[in-house]
């Protein structure tokens, strides 16, 4: 494969890479959690939100992958809604950037009192019934494949993303399991949020204009 035919592919991973670390109820799921109930229980929850982000990414990869071989016009389609979500997303975190006070997070009771199978269903149930989640893998399955995708592609694009999804949420689960690192990301997180905006604004200008 030469370095223009994987472009896409990278910039798909790209993009998911900066969706998958966004603020959103996954994360600040883990985040809470491995604050609140420690690391065995942030691992368990991850897990469960891994397995939410594979529910839709085959949902979507397999739904794509049919229609992008009969009907190429509909990337252009896919790529205006992609587009217009990352868009949300960039607005969403420089709102969150310009607010001065961190949003509450809250905590929820020790691991002692749950079974292992109700705290990776939560997390399951986070990940599926968040519609951020659906559009997020429309958006980068969209940018990452031509409109004559081979599975070969799918399998590429879906495969990286997933690998790249299960290695942050298990991280944050790592991380946030220490003191330190929960008060250096409240320290920072203004400044994430700005880097994120910037980032989600130039990804949907670049689907928009190629679009259009």
């Amino acid at each position: 494969m030469t370095t223009a035919q994987f472009s896409p592919f990278l910039s798909a991973y790209l993009v998911y890479l900066v969706a998958v670390l966004s603020p959103g109820p996954a994360n600040l799921a883990i985040m809470s959690t491995a604050m609140a109930q420690g690391r065995r229980a942030a691992l368990v929850l991850a897990l469960g939100i891994f397995a939410g982000s594979f529910t839709w990414a085959m949902a979507a990869s397999l739904g794509l992958a049919t229609v992008l071989r009969h009907y190429g016009q509909a990337l252009n389609l896919l790529k205006i809604a992609g587009g217009l979500y990352l868009l949300y997303l960039a607005i969403k975190a420089a709102r969150s950037a310009l607010r001065k006070n961190q949003p509450t997070m809250q905590k929820d009771s020790p691991i002692r009192s749950q079974q292992t199978g109700a705290i990776f269903l939560r997390g399951y149930l986070i990940h599926l019934t968040n519609p951020k989640s659906i559009f997020a893998w429309v958006a980068i399955i969209s940018l990452g494949l031509p409109p004559n995708a081979s599975l070969s592609s799918v399998t590429m694009v879906v495969g990286g993303c997933l690998i790249t999804g299960f290695c942050v949420f298990c991280g944050h689960a790592l991380l946030f399991s220490t003191a330190r690192a929960a008060r250096l990301y409240t320290a920072s997180r203004r400044y994430v949020d700005g880097t994120l905006a910037l980032l989600f604004g130039a990804a949907s200008v670049k689907m928009l204009t190629v679009s259009l």
